[in-house]
Parts: C-alpha cells; sequence; structure tokens
C-alpha cells in the first residue's frame, strides 16, 4: 500500500457516498477558493458558521459540505441554505467513516488552487478570506498557507481571549528550521483551518486516523513550505461541550472518533512520535536536509519530555 492510501486521502469516493442531486445537477464554477466544512451531528451551531461563511466579503468560493451520516438536523439545515445559495455543494456518506475520511474527503472533492477546512461550530470574520487571499496571492510559491489570529469565543460566541499561532518561521528558513519553529510554538492547532495552496497539501498524508493527527498534518505542511501570520484576529473558535476532546474524554472514543473501525491507540505519545517520523519520511526533501530535518525533531522533543504532550493537543474539533 502506498503511502498515500496508507490514510485515505486521495481514495476515490467511498461505494455508498452520495450527492444530492439538486445540488450536484448544478454547473461547477471554477472558483479560487474551496472551503471544506466536514460534517457530523453539527446542528447546534452550523448556522452561526454558515452564515459567517457565505456572508463573507470574498465571494468566489466553492462551499464543499460531507456529512458522515448525522442523525441530527444537520443536512436538513445545509439543504435549507443551498436551496438559495449556489455555492454549496452536500455529499453524504451513509455510515460515520470518521472525522480523518471527513475531513480528507472535503479535500479530495476540491477543484480550487487554494484551499480551507472549516468547521461547524467554528466562525470567520466578514473580511477572512479576503484577507487570507490577498496574503497568499502576495506571497511566494514557497508559502504553503497563511492564517490570522484565532479569536477564541464561547459556547454562547463571546470572546475569551485572542491567540497567536506563532507557527510562522523566518522568512527563507529551510524545511528543518521550519519544523522546530512549528514543534515549539504549536498548541491549539488553529492553523489547521489557514488558507492553503492545494497542491501543496497534497504532498503531505492529510489528516491520519490518530488522534491529533492534524498537528501531524501541521508539521508535514511546514516541510513542504512556508507559513504567514495574518496579524488580525479573523478565526473565531468556538470552545463548548461537545468539542472532540470534550466528548470522547478516552483515548479509546477519541480513535474512534478519527477512525471507527481502528484500534484504538493504547499510547497516544508513541503514536504521535511515529507518525512525526513517518510524515518526515514521506517527505521528499533532498537526503542531507531529510538528516537534518530528524535531528531537529529529536533535539525538539526531547526536551522537555512534556513537549511531545504538549503537541498531542488540547482542543478538539467536530466532524
Amino acid at each position: 500500500m502506498s503511502r498515500a492510501r496508507a490514510v485515505g486521502e486521495l481514495l476515490p469516493p467511498v461505494e455508498g457516498s452520495t450527492v444530492r442531486p439538486a445540488l450536484d445537477s448544478r454547473p461547477r464554477l471554477a472558483t479560487r477558493v474551496t472551503i471544506g466544512l466536514p460534517l457530523y451531528n453539527g446542528e447546534q451551531f452550523l448556522r452561526d458558521a454558515l452564515d459567517s461563511i457565505l456572508g463573507q466579503t470574498f465571494a468566489d468560493f466553492t462551499l464543499v459540505v460531507s456529512d458522515n451520516a448525522s442523525t441530527d438536523a444537520s443536512v436538513d439545515i445545509v439543504e435549507e441554505y443551498a436551496a438559495s445559495d449556489h455555492r454549496i455543494r452536500l455529499f453524504r456518506s451513509p455510515v460515520n467513516r470518521g472525522a480523518a475520511w471527513n475531513y480528507n474527503e472535503v479535500f479530495r472533492r476540491s477543484e480550487s488552487p487554494y484551499f480551507k477546512w472549516a468547521a461547524a461550530d467554528d466562525k470567520l470574520a466578514p473580511t477572512c478570506l479576503e484577507r487570507l487571499i490577498e496574503a497568499l496571492d502576495a506571497a511566494p510559491p514557497e508559502v504553503a498557507a497563511v492564517y490570522p489570529l484565532t479569536q477564541i469565543i464561547d459556547a454562547e460566541g463571546r470572546p475569551v481571549r485572542t491567540h497567536a499561532e506563532n507557527l510562522a518561521a523566518p522568512v527563507g528558513s529551510p524545511p528543518h528550521l521550519r519544523l522546530g519553529h512549528v514543534l515549539r510554538n504549536l498548541y491549539l492547532g488553529n492553523a489547521v483551518y489557514a488558507l492553503a495552496r492545494a497542491d501543496a497539501l497534497r504532498r503531505t498524508r492529510l489528516h491520519g486516523p490518530f488522534p491529533s493527527s492534524d498537528y501531524v498534518l501541521l508539521a508535514e505542511l511546514a516541510l513542504v513550505g512556508e507559513f504567514r501570520e495574518v496579524p488580525e484576529p479573523l478565526f473565531l473558535r468556538r470552545l463548548h461541550e461537545g468539542t472532540s476532546v470534550q466528548a470522547n474524554p478516552t483515548l479509546a472514543e477519541r480513535t474512534a472518533w478519527f477512525d471507527p473501525e481502528r484500534r484504538p491507540v493504547s499510547n497516544r505519545l508513541r503514536t504521535l512520535f511515529q507518525q512525526y517520523l513517518a510524515g518526515i519520511h514521506h517527505t521528499d526533501l533532498p537526503p542531507l536536509e531529510k538528516l537534518r530535518t530528524y535531528a531537529t525533531f529529536f533535539k525538539t522533543v526531547a526536551k522537555p519530555r512534556t513537549r511531545l504532550e504538549r503537541l498531542a493537543g488540547r482542543i478538539g474539533r467536530r466532524g
């Protein structure tokens, strides 16, 4: 099995995966950006999320929604919005295949040069896409992704605090230094909702079927290209009792959230350690730079030991 197929990110449509005919029959418009929204039982905050996405000042995008066999009103809500907005494409899976599959599925459905993940419980400031596109358009091709500051909000949408990811290494840093910078600063993982070049994402393994795979993805993306941070709080990250970590407190439950068919991860830190190394191995870096990257990884996670625990992630997602 190839590395790409190991996590299922670029597989053909799974048998039984469907798209609503009324939505899929529309002409596909070539848009500069695809926003991918993986969905599973997200009715509580879904209207807020859709309103913020569809109300962006930059309107040339496609919103791909992949529903993972929701049992609530999520699909009805999306169809209601799709009836009056041609930019929405809704796909449905007859069974819940896990968050990793669903996050990768919305990317696989993308046909745009720029891609951005979204969540059913978060919001975007009205100018989020506009500002991120301006930044990525102005950046050299070596820049893989741009992300804004994060405004943490509570369940009612009230501001809690502003958070800076600080994942952007100094301009021109080689891959091994970019990785070290990400590993030293990665905390909340909000940059997984960055605006990225689709070609850069395709050079990663995307989301793996294990807890905190988004952190590993960010590390892999840092090896592909540089990050840029837009110093404005344009991403609104909602903290509430339904996030994946809160709703799935045990390691077995979190593993099942990512992939219901996977054997539960027994040792989170060992799995992360192995997956970070697998991500480095997956890259097409020159041999000497790859050796520097391995050395940087071991040096960074070895001291202090708790750094790897921090890299396991603290806040969950929905999807």
